[in-house]
């Protein structure tokens, strides 16, 4: 243990840790249960991220009809590979928007500004079910599209790590694992959602229809699915450890020059552990369906069916990967998981592009598995490595350029592989790697154990 370790718990000097009291409090036999407050935030949370990716998996599930509408050409993988360049074009500001909302989340709080992330979000999303085709306007329909994937990818900067880092502060301190996983589950069950609300669309209108305006209607719900959040997240409050860092802070307190100061050596480590979960989470929710359809030959109503089944097996089985962590450690469950995901990459892929509906549900399931073993520790530690003062910034920063770097690009490195090698199962071997880098820098290099860690 360091030094900085042995600050980050202990609190502030000349205030008083109600919030750590309350977190030993609720973890323990015979004291009080977990209050209303609690659940709210925990609820709120969840709705949260259930809103965020909600707007940004659309995307991913109609990549090939924004394809054919946005990106039309001669090429259809010329114009997937665009498609997904467009999706990676959020992920690229993700980073500027973690950076932004995490010092904002830092001075003012984080549920002031995990309003305003979701009502952007929202917006953005539903502006671009509004959006007029290639075939109407020409080439200011991609712009348009660039543009409202860029505002989805600033307010995300912020929403995925506030809200983590909003359930953290109030959760009990042997259950953050699980109540981190429930809240992080709930970006699974958008897909689930969403995918369901397309497959039911797209097989009960003819398909001039459904290509014509069908696609739009979940874009759309998205604004009053946010204003619904955002009133759920009304109804909250800050956590005492939060009040407790901003009211021992001086005048010259800087979240990011004290995150940068602090955290150097944290947040490259967490880009690593992130960039893992980051790329295989959105190879499964953004990149399988289209994947199974253009290279496993799969229907585009099987593609969502497969791919919805595998998301509500990820929403059933990370809260428990998470309370696993909570017993044995975040540590053990990211050397288990980054050595199953290496081991089991290539076959999940094989199967995922075999032609087959079974197989191709049962390489979907393989690999929620392994990604589920690792979520039970990545998912609590890239929060609790950090103390309450810069977490909000540290985490955003570190968080969304990992997911820039590793998450945004894998649909895209996915299909260039896929069509540079002709070989099918292709991106399973960039996972793999990915994998196995990870898998070395979590075993021989100084990545802490943080369960119980106090901020």
């Amino acid at each position: 243990m360091t030094i900085n370790d042995l600050k980050d718990q202990s609190p502030d000097p000349g205030t008083t840790s109600t919030t750590t009291t309350l977190d030993q409090d609720a973890s323990l036999p015979g004291t009080p249960r977990i209050t209303k407050m609690q659940k709210r935030v925990l609820a709120g949370g969840s709705i949260g991220q259930f809103i965020e990716f909600y707007d940004f998996t659309l995307y991913g599930l109609t990549a090939v009809i924004f394809s054919q509408l946005f990106f039309p050409g001669s090429n259809p993988v010329t114009a997937m590979l665009a498609t997904f360049a467009t999706f990676g074009v959020a992920f690229v500001v993700r980073p500027i928007g973690g950076l932004f909302f995490g010092a904002l989340g830092d001075r003012i709080g984080r549920r002031r500004v995990l309003t305003i992330t979701l009502i952007a979000i929202g917006g953005a999303t539903a502006l671009m079910g509004l959006l007029p085709t290639y075939g109407q306007i020409g080439a200011w329909a991609p712009v348009l599209l660039v543009l409202c994937r860029l505002v989805q990818g600033f307010s995300a900067g912020g929403e995925s790590v506030g809200a983590p880092s909003f359930v953290f502060e109030h959760a009990p301190v042997k259950s953050r694992g699980f109540w981190l996983n429930i809240t992080i589950a709930a970006t699974a069950l958008p897909s689930v959602v969403a995918g369901s609300m397309i497959l039911i669309l797209s097989q009960s209108m003819p398909n001039e229809s459904f290509m014509a305006w069908g696609w739009r209607l979940p874009f759309l719900l998205a604004l009053p699915l946010a204003l619904f959040g955002v009133w759920i997240r009304s109804r909250t409050v800050e956590s005492d450890a939060f009040n407790e860092a901003k009211a021992s802070r001086t005048k010259e307190f800087s979240p990011v020059r004290e995150a940068f100061r602090e955290n150097r050596l944290r947040m490259v480590q967490v880009i690593f552990v992130m960039g893992l979960t980051a790329m295989g989470f959105y190879f499964l929710s953004a990149y399988f369906v289209s994947y199974v359809q253009t290279t496993g030959h799969l229907s585009r109503e099987q593609s969502l069916l497969v791919n919805a089944a595998a998301l509500a097996l990820y929403a059933v089985l990370l809260p428990i990967g998470g309370r696993i962590g909570d017993r044995f450690g975040r540590k053990p469950m990211l050397i288990a998981g980054s050595a199953a995901l290496a081991l089991l990459s290539v076959p999940s892929f094989m199967l995922v592009t075999s032609g087959s509906l079974p197989l191709a549900l049962l390489g979907q399931a393989v690999f929620v598995v392994a990604l589920c073993i690792y979520g039970g520790g990545c998912y609590t530690f890239f929060v609790e490595i950090f103390t309450t003062r810069t977490r909000f910034t540290s985490a955003a920063i570190s968080y969304n350029g990992a997911y820039a770097l590793f998450g945004g690009t894998a649909p895209f490195i996915g299909t260039a592989l896929v069509g540079g090698t002709g070989v099918p199962h292709a991106p399973g071997f960039y996972m793999a790697a990915a994998a196995a880098v990870v898998l070395l820098l979590v075993l021989f290099t100084k990545v802490p154990e943080t369960r119980g860690r106090m901020g």
